[in-house]
């Protein structure tokens, strides 16, 4: 299973990033990333995988996950219509400020219980479910105090679970996380185009036989194997922005639109164009 270090961009002004409906329930997202995040879907059923716990939700589903602690998005494999919000928070947020203010204590104590990541109940879905999803609708200061309130009320309640018997660890050290940060962001900005293997090993300074060895290891797939599934993800992205195939295939750097067809039915289970009118239609 390979695991994405997502690289946090703000938005504009803010200590936040938020994000709403994806559309990108056919891509198997498994990641990680510094910040924490607050996340609330509704959606008949699906699927909450964060780091080793593994259970299915109904109806809807509210978590809150501690930095660097890998899970799958939340709406992957849903067929049906469904609503979601995902807030990421930086990691420094409020910075001391949080561990030295009393009014902050339960705010403060909320975030390190994230370490085990945390499940809440129904009855706190029910009330700040709806004011979670409205989030995408605010700005500035007042985006700032309505994070802080549902904040409270989620340090407050007493109805939530704990998704691990102890707080979860990544799997990579300090290390390994900045040279896949490295490495993450050189494939996102460089995917679009061809990319040798002595190139990333000369990034991640080793030499290309250390490199092979080292990046199957860590990801259990090849280099080649991992990008080309990057770029297939890219590729859904576009498709369901109603790009056509031919742009779609030679945008994320595929060399012919055969071999962009044939790993892209070995990835997903059926072509880009059956893809795009499953999606768009209708």
């Amino acid at each position: 299973m390979k695991t994405l270090f997502e690289e946090f961009i703000p938005d504009d002004g803010s200590s936040f990033r938020l994000m709403g409906d994806s559309r990108l329930s056919d891509v198997f997202y498994w990641h990680f990333h510094p910040e924490f995040e607050l996340l609330y879907i509704e959606a008949d059923r699906g699927t909450r995988h964060v780091g080793e716990h593994l259970s299915q939700f109904v109806g809807s589903e509210l978590v809150f996950i501690g930095s660097n602690i890998p899970h799958l998005n939340f709406d992957y494999g849903i067929k049906t219509v469904y609503q979601q919000l995902v807030l990421h928070i930086q990691s420094n947020f409020l910075g001391s400020v949080i561990a030295t203010t009393p009014e902050l204590v339960g705010i403060n104590a909320l975030f390190e219980r994230s370490s085990y990541g945390i499940g809440f109940g129904n009855q706190i879905k029910q009330r700040i479910g709806g004011r979670i999803l409205r989030l995408s609708g605010l700005k500035g200061f007042e985006l700032f105090q309505e994070v802080l309130f549902i904040l409270r009320i989620l340090a407050e309640t007493d109805d939530y679970e704990l998704l691990h018997p102890t707080p979860f660890k990544n799997q990579y050290n300090q290390k390994e996380r900045e040279r896949l940060k490295k490495l993450y962001r050189f494939i996102d900005e460089q995917y679009h185009r061809k990319i040798e293997i002595e190139e990333v090993a000369a990034l991640s300074n080793l030499t290309k036989a250390g490199f092979c060895r080292y990046f199957k290891k860590i990801t259990r797939k090849t280099f080649t194997e991992f990008l080309n599934r990057y770029r297939i993800n890219q590729a859904q992205r576009l498709l369901l922005l109603d790009k056509n195939v031919t742009e779609v295939c030679f945008e994320c750097g595929f060399g012919s639109l055969s071999y962009f067809n044939r790993i892209f039915k070995k990835i997903t289970g059926e072509n880009p164009l059956a893809f795009k009118k499953r999606h768009t239609t209708g």
